[in-house]
């Protein structure tokens, strides 16, 4: 009997394995226009690659009111994230200047992605990236989308700088006006506050003190965000509540980082005065730039001494966590937690802690005579403040010793020439 022999192996069904593609979008406006412009491409990406029955749809990734040649596109990162995380196998967009004006980021991006295994499909331009002259096409055309989008920056600084010659600012966003067909309208409501800002400043208040009453207040800033030192500062010398406008005081470093600098000369600069209506008397104001000069007179040689010390991020509060920081007052230097002086004593009920007691116990725990930053910088890790009245120093062999203090009070601490002083300085402010 001849023998017959069936191969009777089973066949394995190999399921279809689809590409996991994504899609990338972006406007660089937020203009009502632009924005449904974006809302369509997310709509056009989702329906073609649901369409594909080889590919499976990751999602799209959007960004809006944001320029190709920065690197904070929220979106932009995710999807880069996503293809690293192995979720993506493809990836869609519109244009190589809609991915990226910049041509180094470009190219490293898309040679980051392509040696995971990623692939870029630009539509206008008609190329994948994996292929193999994706690159060198890739190369020419983003040097092309660079140029155009430096081409664009120059004739808008041409046009904003022309403008300025006549007198005409740039898109301004300021507490106290709102901007309207290139113009300062004064916004009534935020005017009361710029006046009371004022007028608090030159009944003796500080910046800070300043802050939380406008937080106690619940008074949101122009974006409705938390108010600042550096803000205040800002608006108590600021000429436009005046009905003036100084114009060029920055400018923009180049197209790609936009970074801006303090306009020092590099550019001509332009004073416009009675250009709007203005919120605060030039008697006032004149007044506040005074008491800033006189203010700033408490530091040695009428010149604020530098904030960095060798305390400087390494005194820590056990209460809330933040860092003490340097502050100058009429009792000299003091070190204060950082929660403290920025709320109050509602967040933080430390203590501030006089800089001669600081070098004090330094030099004790040090076994030194006079204090000396070298050694305390050589021996000490960090500074920890667990309660009020003790103060932990930690080596940097790990070692710490905890130490007492007292704080005379203010009245015990004031010298005679520090009470006329004040005495004068309160005399001005009324006057």
């Amino acid at each position: 009997m001849k023998k017959r022999i069936n191969d009777i192996t089973p066949v394995l069904s190999q399921a279809l394995t689809k590409k996991r593609v994504a899609a990338y979008a972006r406007v660089s406006s937020g203009k009502d226009a632009m924005l449904h412009s974006l809302a369509a491409q997310v709509d056009y990406y989702k329906v073609l690659i649901q369409q594909n029955v080889e590919w499976e749809f990751v999602g799209v990734y959007a960004d809006e009111a944001t320029t190709g040649t920065k690197e904070n596109r929220a979106e932009f990162k995710k999807l880069i994230a996503d293809c690293q995380n192995g979720l993506v196998d493809m990836v869609i967009t519109k244009s190589i200047s809609r991915f990226a004006r910049n041509t180094v980021i470009m190219l490293e991006t898309v040679r980051m992605l392509k040696d995971i295994g990623v692939d870029i499909f630009f539509e206008e331009q008609n190329i994948h990236s994996l292929s193999g002259d994706g690159e060198l096409m890739l190369t020419i055309l983003g040097s092309f989308a660079q140029e155009e989008s430096l081409s664009v920056s120059e004739n808008c600084k041409w046009r904003i700088r022309t403008d300025f010659q006549k007198g005409i600012s740039n898109t301004i966003r300021l507490y106290g006006y709102d901007y309207k067909n290139k113009n300062l309208i004064v916004n009534q409501h935020e005017a009361v506050v710029v006046k009371m800002i004022f007028a608090d400043y030159l009944s003796g208040m500080g910046k800070n003190a300043i802050v939380k009453k406008l937080e106690e207040l619940s008074i949101p800033t122009k974006n409705g965000g938390r108010w600042s030192e550096s803000v205040i500062a800002s608006m108590l010398r600021n000429e436009k509540y005046i009905g003036d406008l100084l114009l060029q005081k920055k400018f923009s470093q180049n197209h790609l980082t936009k970074k801006t600098e303090v306009n020092k000369g590099q550019f001509p600069m332009y004073y416009v005065k009675d250009s709007h209506v203005e919120i605060i008397e030039k008697d006032m104001f004149d007044k506040v730039q005074e008491e800033i000069v006189l203010r700033q007179s408490k530091f040695i040689g009428g010149s604020k001494l530098k904030s960095f010390s060798e305390f400087t991020g390494i005194i820590h509060c056990k209460k809330c966590g933040a860092n003490y920081r340097k502050k100058t007052t009429q009792a000299g230097i003091v070190w204060c937690c950082s929660t403290f002086n920025q709320k109050g004593k509602k967040y933080c009920a430390s203590k501030q802690i006089p800089e001669r007691i600081l070098h004090s116990l330094c030099a004790e725990v040090l076994g030194i005579i006079e204090y000396d930053s070298t050694v305390l910088s050589r021996e000490i890790s960090h500074i920890e403040i667990p309660e009020n009245g003790f103060i932990t120093f930690v080596f940097h062999n790990g070692e710490n010793t905890t130490r007492t203090w007292n704080n005379p009070s203010r009245a015990e601490s004031w010298t005679p020439q520090m009470r006329e002083n004040a005495r004068q300085a309160s005399l001005r402010r009324s006057k």
